[in-house]
């Protein structure tokens, strides 16, 4: 399980001393110029519960997409990598794309933004067999404006990896620093997140709720995943 620390724990301590199981947390990374030093996290503000920035650009077809557009109304998978040229970035890239069936048929999205060019975003894309959006971000848009320049690498002067869940409305549930391979999710870990923000945003994720089976005997279908948006005449009535 990927090392998490709460930002109450952060506050006191700057370690992380706890584990995350789709709580929310923050996951420091460390930074090999001081042994065993947390380094910097990005911008204060990107933390669970806050919101992220609703970035545009153009993706591995030149069409500039914003993640709120990729995201629509469901939660969202977000990898800020290095670049095709990182051995790290194609292992968990893989790890993903072996197990993005599970993902789509959980109703929940991907993005991953690098730096790379256009070309070099495609073979990127291409050598992991993932079938989501990537978006390029050479001019470091992205690094920038979070502050998380990795600065023990000025060759590729890449982004520092992270990881995030995002809720509807890019709304942070949880945050990984992958600047250390074993600081990024697992899928297991992503499960776990997933199952835990999907409960909080799908209003029929247990059908036994109070109010449900009443909700729908009476056609009213606004709390019920994919039901909310068919045509009336296309909704059946319950079951007797």
């Amino acid at each position: 399980m990927a090392a998490a620390i709460s930002a109450a724990e952060e506050a006191t301590s700057g370690r992380a001393t706890a584990t995350s199981q789709g709580t929310g947390q923050w996951c420091p990374g460390r930074d090999t110029t001081a042994p065993g030093a947390i380094m910097s996290p990005m911008r204060p503000d990107i933390r669970p519960g806050g919101i992220f920035p609703d970035y545009a650009l153009p993706d591995h077809a030149g069409t500039v997409r914003t993640l709120s557009e990729l995201q629509g109304r469901d939660p969202l998978i977000l990898t800020l990598a290095r670049g095709n040229y990182c051995p790290k970035e194609h292992q968990q890239h893989l790890e993903l794309a072996a197990n993005y069936s599970k993902i789509a048929v959980a109703y929940t999205q991907i993005a991953t933004i690098a730096t790379d060019d256009h070309h070099t975003l495609q073979e990127f894309r291409a050598s992991v067999g993932a079938q989501w959006t990537f978006l390029s971000d050479p001019g470091r848009t992205v690094q920038q404006d979070l502050d998380i320049q990795e600065y023990t690498d000025p060759e590729h002067n890449p982004m520092i990896p992270h990881t995030l869940v995002l809720k509807p409305g890019l709304v942070i549930h949880s945050v990984y620093n992958g600047y250390w391979f074993w600081g990024r999710p697992s899928f297991h870990d992503l499960w776990h997140d997933l199952r835990a923000a999907t409960s909080q945003i799908r209003p029929d994720w247990d059908l036994s709720s109070p109010g449900l089976r009443e909700a729908w005997d009476a056609g009213d279908y606004s709390h019920f995943h994919g039901w909310d948006r068919r045509a009336p005449e296309s909704v059946p009535s319950s079951y007797e």
